[in-house]
């Protein structure tokens, strides 16, 4: 064999050897085990608190049309997805995912649901469980479902994985609920104080929608996030910025045990938002009639904003004009969202706002 070829194919045994090592030591990570749940059990498990729904797992959200269309579901025998599960170490069950699939079975065998209009079971409309033959109550409470529980051993960074990879439809609880929820602790109490700061309210306008899926909570996250990992260098960051703030976030909520360092993150957040009020007309907007916030527009202006600031404090004072360059094709270029997590592009935006602001 060829010396090159040697060489290649010593290359790749090791690469094989190195991503074996990788899977194991992922599937570590993941132990669970499997049970078939009736539907009755999983209504009486609700009712009495063995299932925990975490704060990431928004409220009931489901419109009673896809309520009705899921019992439909249910009713005709068609497959239902699996249901997720942590086991506590109290020995209840977090619901890591399933909320509202769960919420709907017992609001139906409690008789709290009215099923709406339906396209196959058309005759069912109108009707609750309690109206249903004893013999069909019965059938439906024995109907099963499959739940896959992870152990107690599972770690968060492992449930957030599963939430998100198992999640892809319109109705999932973003990152921010994720972080918040999985999360809870000093540095996730203080997003959550600023996120509803008056002053950032009116800087950051976002839809109603976007308030409760909790979008200013990680711009405020991601403030906090990028401006340390601009002065880090970007070390320890992949391109996948789920990770990274998830990581942050832990990391955070250690440090900020210390009251001193809650002050400091306030005081940078506060600095930083009083002088894009002086500084940018719009504030995070794109235009004085905007109604929302885009997140990479954000990134630029308030990480661009710090580091200036940072470089040069006497702007706070004097802040600069923006006119000439905030609403222009370059900054555009910038700020839109097109693989705006990649590393050179985050340092090239946050960086393109500094020097406008220090050198403008």
């Amino acid at each position: 064999m060829p010396i090159d070829d040697e060489a290649e194919n010593a290359e790749l045994q090791e690469q094989v050897k190195l991503a074996e090592t990788q899977i194991v030591e992922q599937s570590k990570r993941i132990e669970y085990y499997l049970t078939d749940y009736s539907v009755e059990l999983l209504a009486m498990k609700m009712g009495n608190g063995q299932f925990v729904i975490p704060s990431y797992q928004r409220d009931d959200t489901w419109e009673d049309d896809r309520k009705s269309r899921f019992i439909e579901s249910l009713l005709m025998g068609l497959p239902i997805p699996f249901l997720f599960f942590w086991e506590k170490s109290d020995g209840r069950l977090e619901v890591v995912d399933g909320s509202q699939r769960l919420r709907t079975i017992a609001q139906f065998l409690n008789g709290e649901l009215e099923i709406g209009e339906l396209t196959q079971l058309t005759e069912l409309t109108g009707l609750r469980f309690q109206d249903l033959p004893e013999s069909r109550q019965l059938k439906i409470k024995n109907r099963s479902i499959r739940g896959i529980i992870l152990n107690e051993h599972a770690d968060e960074q492992a449930r957030f994985d599963i939430f998100e990879r198992i999640n892809t439809g319109s109705k999932i609880a973003n990152k921010a609920e994720v972080r918040r929820g999985a999360l809870a602790g000093p540095f996730l109490e203080l997003v959550i104080e600023l996120a509803q700061d008056d002053l950032f309210v009116k800087l950051a306008p976002v839809p109603q929608m976007g308030v409760s899926l909790r979008k200013r909570e990680e711009m405020v996250t991601r403030f906090f996030a990028y401006s340390d990992l601009y002065a880090s260098g970007f070390t320890d960051y992949n391109d996948r910025p789920a990770e990274y703030l998830f990581e942050y976030a832990k990391g955070k909520n250690e440090e900020l045990q210390d009251k001193k360092r809650v002050k400091a993150f306030k005081k940078r957040f506060n600095e930083t938002m009083k002088f894009i009020d002086k500084t940018f007309p719009y504030g995070f907007r794109k235009s004085a009639t905007a109604t929302q916030t885009y997140y990479t527009r954000f990134e630029s202006i308030a990480v661009g904003s710090f580091l200036a600031i940072s470089k040069k404090p006497e702007l706070k004072k004097a802040p600069p004009d923006v006119g000439c360059w905030i609403t222009g094709d370059q900054f555009k270029e910038y700020s839109k969202s097109g693989s705006s997590n990649v590393k050179r592009r985050m340092k090239d935006r946050f960086e393109f706002v500094r020097d406008k602001l220090t050198e403008g």
